[in-house]
């Protein structure tokens, strides 16, 4: 079992919950059920959050990804049709900030998010952990390394997945190379999907956790954390935005969420920048 040594934490919503509202989110007071262990705005909105992972139940399943039959059927219930995702061609010039009006660095900032949000069995992530090039795969626990060696949230204010929102905010660079070369019919799909909404949900997770960026489960009674990319309204923003560029990376993502063991999640959340060195909590990580 699972035990912290303070009480669960509690998500306190003012007044910004309005955001919400404003953004034309569906069911902002509807109860969250309670088999996930996610509060608002951490939830999303209840009528995806069926959609997204739940907790694991093996070790063995552990940072495994979703595989193209578990992608393909979730796609459907957030709205995404293959037919209107980015062709090959498009997503590699994209990527690689080609095309009309392409650029490198919004374009390297998306590719590194989409490694980041990725980093499941068989897509690690390499790091210099006390000065040796080690392989890292955490993306279950929400949690990645720097190149550094810094064990964070993805949503951690330096990470390329927090960087990475200034590119597909709307108005941004991504929208205007996607009306620029072709992809029209893409930006369509993502803005009638379930991504706005999740997007709404997450912009507020983000602005009330703090440094760490942890999002809090109280799952049967069991209070727990995990990183902000595997809480449901995070999770299926990011997925909705690696399927509209390629259906095969969403496979890739995290399948299940798993609670990050109890020190480490202690330590990121009094740590006063909000994260810490992986060598020193590696060995409480699977």
């Amino acid at each position: 079992m699972r035990f912290l040594l303070q009480p669960c934490r509690l998500a306190v919503v003012t007044v910004l919950a309005f955001l919400l509202a404003m953004a034309g989110t569906q069911a902002v007071a509807a109860p969250v059920p309670s088999s996930s262990g996610f509060s608002f705005p951490y939830a999303g909105s209840p009528r995806y959050l069926a959609a997204t992972p739940t907790e694991i139940a093996s070790g063995g399943l552990l940072h495994r990804p979703l595989g193209q039959k578990m992608a393909d059927a979730i796609a459907l219930r957030l709205g995404l049709n293959k037919a209107d995702a980015f062709t090959p061609k498009q997503y590699l010039e994209f990527i690689s900030g080609g095309g009309v009006g392409g650029q490198k660095e919004p374009a390297a900032l998306v590719d590194a998010s989409v490694r980041i949000l990725t980093n499941t069995v068989g897509r690690p992530l390499f790091a210099d952990v006390n000065g040796v090039v080690t392989p890292t795969v955490l993306a279950s626990y929400g949690l990645f390394v720097t190149k550094d060696g810094w064990l964070e949230s993805p949503a951690y204010a330096t990470a390329p997945t927090r960087l990475v929102n200034t590119v597909i905010a709307p108005g941004g660079y991504m929208g205007t190379w996607m009306r620029a070369n072709g992809a029209t019919r893409s930006l369509r799909m993502l803005y009638r999907s379930a991504f706005p909404v999740e997007a709404a949900y997450g912009f507020l997770a983000q602005q009330i956790s703090g440094e760490a960026q942890l999002a809090p489960n109280a799952k049967d009674g069991v209070c727990s954390e995990v990183g902000m990319s595997m809480a449901p309204a995070l999770w299926a923003t990011n997925f909705a935005l690696i399927w509209t560029l390629n259906p095969k990376l969403a496979a890739d993502m995290p399948a299940r969420w798993a609670p990050i063991p109890d020190a480490v999640a202690n330590a990121i959340l009094s740590s006063p920048t909000g994260r810490v060195r992986y060598a020193d909590y590696a060995s409480f990580l699977r």
